[in-house]
């Protein structure tokens, strides 16, 4: 799917597009940045539930001047990639296994014979719960991750009765339907006002513009089987021994006030990886990349201080506290 644009969100120079097939038979939109100088190192990003590349063209902009190749892809069932369901609108998987193998795809057919080492992840949200499950289940070869707001669990005012919705739907073979009072609106056209994304009007309604005009990129609700998915996903994260079993250093950034993922469970799982450091973003929502200019700035303050071109630098970082920036 060609990209979308649009005069205040413009690409970046230098991108190329290409579809992968998955191992399953799916096919996914990738675009691939290249800096005008030397490349240090690639980083990939791994986008939330719902979101497109075409939203992250600012943050591709900002990693390109820093001489990163940029790896960026729409998940399965989102923005440019084959949808699962034949109402569009749905956001659905069966299980979390299946955006593993839409990682693998990304690696095995752009990373590995375009992109130079190191490699490096930067996933937000369920991007971000994702790449934790392939730091837990195999020998990743990212050498850190960073992950803003990862849905290590979510913020709800009944969440054992959630979780038991969400199964007993599912299995009465409910799946496919929407999250009850779940709809086709993205988020983005539901106004600004009390939006649980990001404080910052400008950038919320450049999504939106963007939406509206190139609907064949937007998502709706989650699924009931999505929904059963991801808490089958996150429960594995409340065991202490999980995050225990990571090796791979990884910087979580929390936001403050997140009404989406729950920044205090992203702490507890933190203070148990074998290499975590944690900081707290205040006054920022869930979309950090998203936000006013001085919560991104300190944000990239933390990433560069982090994400280092040639092994061995950052280490330092990781072994402070957890700090507010």
């Amino acid at each position: 799917m060609i990209p979308a644009h649009m005069p205040d969100n413009p690409a970046p120079a230098g991108g190329l597009v290409e579809t992968i097939r998955t191992s399953d038979g799916l096919d996914l939109r990738v675009m691939r940045f290249v800096p005008q100088g030397v490349a240090r190192a690639t980083v990939m990003i791994t986008t939330g539930r719902a979101e497109t590349t075409e939203k992250y063209y600012e943050t591709i902009g900002e990693l390109l001047a820093r001489d990163f190749v940029v790896v960026i892809f729409d998940w399965r069932g989102q923005g440019g990639s084959a949808r699962q369901l034949e109402d569009r609108d749905k956001g659905h998987v069966a299980d979390f296994a299946e955006y593993q193998r839409d990682l693998h795809a990304v690696i095995a057919h752009v990373l590995v014979p375009h992109c130079p080492k190191p490699w490096f992840a930067l996933g937000h949200s369920m991007g971000g719960a994702i790449l934790i499950e392939h730091a837990h289940d195999e020998e990743t070869p990212f050498e850190r991750m960073v992950l803003c707001a990862p849905m290590i669990d979510l913020v709800l005012q009944y969440p054992n009765l959630a979780r038991f919705a969400a199964r007993s739907l599912h299995m009465l073979g409910l799946g496919r339907m929407f999250v009850p009072t779940g709809g086709r609106a993205p988020v983005s056209a539901r106004g600004f006002e009390r939006n649980p994304l990001t404080t910052d009007r400008f950038r919320f309604e450049r999504l939106a513009k963007m939406l509206a005009r190139e609907n064949r990129l937007s998502l709706g609700d989650p699924t009931v089987g999505w929904v059963h998915a991801a808490f089958a996903l996150m429960a594995k994260f409340r065991d202490p021994d999980y995050p225990q079993a990571i090796a791979t250093p990884m910087l979580i950034l929390a936001s403050q006030d997140d009404w989406v993922t729950d920044s205090f469970a992203a702490e507890h799982f933190c203070g148990h990886l074998q290499s975590g450091r944690l900081i707290f973003m205040p006054a920022a929502r869930h979309e950090i990349l998203m936000e006013r200019d001085e919560i991104r700035a300190r944000f990239w303050g933390a990433f560069d201080s982090f994400i280092p071109g040639v092994a061995g630098e950052g280490d330092a970082l990781l072994a402070r506290p957890t700090q507010q920036v």
